[in-house]
């Protein structure tokens, strides 16, 4: 189970690392093109959840492999399982139900991590 949640974390964090670089330095026009619901957003908002994403994704990773502060691992997770919900409820108002799925299947993931990481299988 542990190298599961390894993987599962890996995954997580590749995803989570991408998209936050890419909302925190691609400019809101480009960002428009590729995710429309950047339009309802502000763009401080929107680099604010990139760091938070992009550090969510480090936080996956980084605590394990380096064995220090590993309780960051299952809170990075709870972050980004946080971040999944209000994304759903954004999706949800505009109407956007592939989006929802996608949040949801994320959401799933970083839950499974955090059962693993806080509880049975904690580093």
């Amino acid at each position: 189970m542990n190298v599961f949640l390894w993987i599962l974390q890996g995954v997580l964090a590749a995803m989570f690392v991408a998209a936050g670089v890419l909302k925190a330095t691609q400019p809101r026009d480009k960002l428009i093109s590729q995710l429309p619901w950047v339009s309802d957003v502000p763009t401080p908002v929107v680099r604010l959840i990139g760091v938070a994403e992009f550090a969510g994704g480090l936080g996956m990773i980084l605590p394990g492999a380096f064995d220090i502060a590993t309780v960051l691992t299952p809170l990075a997770a709870t972050g980004l399982a946080v971040i999944m919900v209000l994304a759903m409820g954004l999706h949800a108002r505009r109407k956007e139900p592939q989006a929802i799925g996608f949040n949801a299947i994320l959401l799933i993931v970083a839950a499974v991590i955090m059962w693993g990481r806080f509880g049975p299988y904690s580093f």
